[in-house]
């Protein structure tokens, strides 16, 4: 039949992205003599939006960032001002969604601040945070603002805690506490109703991030999970990992069932961790190799094969990490609809380098600029706590799309006090590490307990007490 002779046939797929390449920017509109941390922890060091380029940076005595603004380009003074408020080095960064000014770190110090970073840059070195949020015990690995909600932060520490921050009140709101190792990765549904999590005690999660609830959680025994991002509204999550025999792999999983991957593919023998970028718009999933100068890429689909690979970009230059310029700083003009910041730390660079669809025509192209998440959010921190999910309010890149978003942070007013989340104080308690520390406590607890019963005790004879003497008062004849 026709039918049998088809099938050895290689599946043509017409898709407009079937022809995206990768362009890297010319050097004058690279940053250049930029002292880029030589941190092995595996993070991006990086971070980018419309307006700045924030980058981690090797300091001396606590933990640095740099931040320029993005036409600054070409090469940095040695004495550019730095943030450098940490006593440690600084580990993750993320600038917030909806406010194009403020920032976080977090660091080896146990703390996550919050900057505000003036117009046009810095002129001098900043050490004075607008935040300074204590509630982990251990150095903080990870930062991530809610992607709906204003002024919600989620951090991971070594303490194997994932905290929710209300920025409205600077306080740790809710404590997410099923982690029995570091966290190594964390990414949410479009709507932040949901995270997902990959950890070192190589399980991967599907939590309700409110209530701490893990919905799903798969044990990657064969597919040691390293990084996870969720594709968008697919109900869908994508992880990178190391296969048993030690080759780089990903694989696809649905949200409501982690039993086993939809699929897994091999990618190469290369050791370094595989970072994931999904971008929701053009369902195009980015690879990029830490320390070697790959990137591929693949379009995903609901339906089988789900990912069908497209190319690759091919640079011998390894980037370390890469920060990636939300949607609405992208060049639509010239068709770019991704772009990364490619940390060269060899040479101290930090390299754009553009993804675009090639077309003949000038004018706007609709088909690869859907409406797309822009800088309002959603929600307020209330609203979120309280249980309500919105999507995100989208934006057209096509109208004046440079327009910028009205809301400003406001610092709250507070005093040093104890933090207390679920109950536990978190700066008072923390958990002890050795069995030594772990009796110590335990009996410390045991006498805890006995006084308290004791005055418990006490306390019921003084009520029963004053039961009889109020009985005895109302029984007695009147006094006249």
């Amino acid at each position: 039949t026709t039918g049998r002779q088809m099938s050895w046939r290689p599946q043509y797929r017409s898709s407009k992205f079937r022809n995206v390449y990768g362009k890297v920017a010319n050097r004058e509109h690279c940053f250049d003599g930029i002292p880029i941390t030589k941190n092995v922890h595996d993070n991006h060091f990086c971070a980018v939006n419309a307006r700045f380029l924030a980058i981690v940076t090797e300091s001396a005595g606590g933990g640095s960032f740099l931040v320029i603004p993005l036409e600054q380009t070409g090469r940095i003074e040695p004495n550019y001002p730095k943030v450098c408020g940490h006593q440690g080095n600084v580990l993750d960064i993320k600038w917030n969604p909806f406010i194009d000014n403020i920032i976080a770190s977090c660091s080896e110090d146990t703390s996550v601040r919050i900057w505000e970073i003036p117009e046009g840059g810095l002129k001098r070195n900043m050490t004075e945070a607008l935040l300074e949020l204590h509630g982990h015990s251990r150095r903080v690995g990870l930062v991530e603002w809610h992607p709906t909600t204003n002024n919600i932060l989620f951090s991971a520490g070594y303490d194997y805690k994932v905290l929710i921050w209300n920025l409205d009140v600077g306080e740790p709101v809710k404590m997410i506490d099923c982690h029995t190792d570091v966290i190594l990765c964390m990414s949410f549904n479009t709507d932040g109703s949901l995270l997902t999590t990959t950890c070192k005690d190589k399980k991967l999660r599907v939590i309700e991030p409110r209530s701490g609830r893990v919905l799903q959680e798969a044990n990657c025994k064969n597919h040691r999970v390293n990084r996870v991002v969720f594709l968008g509204n697919m109900k869908r999550l994508l992880t990178t990992g190391v296969s048993r025999w030690n080759t780089r792999q990903i694989a696809l999983w649905d949200q409501e069932d982690l039993s086993m991957p939809l699929t897994e593919e091999e990618i190469d023998g290369l050791s370094g961790l595989l970072f994931p970028f999904y971008d929701a718009d053009t369902h195009m999933l980015y690879l990029a190799g830490k320390g070697d100068g790959n990137i591929r890429y693949y379009e995903i689909s609901t339906e089988k094969p789900y990912l069908s690979y497209l190319m690759e970009f091919r640079s011998p230059a390894p980037q370390k990490g890469l920060g990636v310029m939300p949607k609405h700083g992208l060049d639509v003009s010239a068709c770019e609809v991704f772009r990364f910041y490619k940390l060269v730390t060899l040479k101290g660079l930090i390299e754009p380098i553009s993804m675009i669809v090639p077309r003949r025509s000038d004018s706007y192209q609709e088909d690869i600029y859907p409406m797309t998440p822009g800088t309002e959010p959603a929600l307020t921190p209330d609203e979120w706590l309280g249980g309500i999910n919105r999507d995100p309010v989208l934006m057209s890149l096509k109208e004046g799309y440079k327009k910028s978003s009205k809301v400003v942070f406001k610092a709250p007013i507070r005093e040093k006090k104890s933090v207390v989340v679920n109950g536990i104080d978190l700066l008072e308690n923390v958990p002890p590490r050795t069995e030594n520390e772990l009796l110590r406590m335990f009996f410390r607890q045991q006498d805890e307990i006995r006084r308290l019963k004791e005055e418990l005790a006490q306390k019921d004879i003084r009520i029963r007490q004053l039961q009889l003497e109020l009985k005895n008062l109302r029984n007695s004849p009147k006094n006249c």
